[in-house]
């Protein structure tokens, strides 16, 4: 492959395909639903929460935002280990607030799936691993260690325990089998974006030889006329001077 095409394969690495813009968009509405289910839990359901610890939690989260807004553009392309530390934020943000919020009992830990199916769309091979074991790491904490969910009158709402075993083999799988199958679709898709580039760049070599071959046989027609009316007249002017041999001399 012509080094052109390697620099812009090069280029082209997952890591640098999100745009920080992009990141903050979709941390921006996980804080929004963060926020409304905090509020809906603790005013709709009365269930009593540690609400100053969770909204220091999500604050972490629109602090971190507000940062990265003002320091760095938003159409800047974050690299792959930017992109790593937005994810294991997001992962570990994510983490802290349901272990605030009862752990497993809590049905929003399948949101957990979010940060490790990014990496596997989107990062290298051993970003999302990392991500992977780091996300099954928390979700084994977090099956025995959390703040209760308790209710206004004191009663604590927890799963029975088969059932909480049911659900922390079932994000495990679902880690496994959904970072293979993500990871599988993304690297289909990247390899037929690739190829569609290496093919837009020889068509486009190929132009540019049958544009150079046009401006060839243009010039040779433009000195081929001149040159052969100087050998025209040259052959008629030898004629000439063998009719007159007093000229030759």
């Amino acid at each position: 492959m012509p080094q052109t095409t390697q620099e812009v394969f090069k280029g082209r690495q997952r890591g640098n395909w999100i745009k920080l813009r992009t990141i903050i968009l979709l941390r921006w509405g996980a804080i929004i639903g963060q926020l409304s289910a905090l509020f809906v839990a603790q005013e709709i359901y009365g269930i009593d929460l540690e609400v100053g610890l969770c909204l220091l939690v999500v604050g972490i989260s629109i602090i971190g935002n507000l940062v990265a807004t003002v320091i760095f553009p938003e159409s800047k392309r974050l690299s792959e280990a930017e992109n790593l530390l937005m994810v294991l934020f997001d992962l570990l943000q994510l983490s802290l607030l349901l272990f605030l919020t009862g752990g497993l009992n809590n049905p929003f830990y399948i949101l957990l799936l979010g940060p490790v199916m990014v990496s596997a769309a989107v990062l290298t091979l051993r970003s999302t691993v990392f991500l992977g074991v780091t996300a099954t790491i928390i979700v084994t904490i977090l099956s025995q260690y959390h703040v209760p969910l308790r209710t206004n009158s004191g009663e604590i709402l927890k799963t029975p325990e088969l059932f909480l075993f049911g659900n922390w083999t079932a994000i495990l799988i679902a880690i496994i089998f959904l970072s293979y199958y993500s990871r599988r679709i993304a690297v289909e898709m990247h390899s037929m974006s690739d190829a569609l580039v290496a093919t837009q760049m020889a068509l486009s070599r190929e132009q540019k030889l049958t544009d150079l071959g046009g401006v060839v046989a243009a010039a040779a027609h433009e000195l081929g006329t001149p040159l052969a009316t100087i050998k025209l007249v040259s052959a008629e002017l030898i004629d000439e001077l063998d009719d007159h041999p007093s000229l030759q001399s």
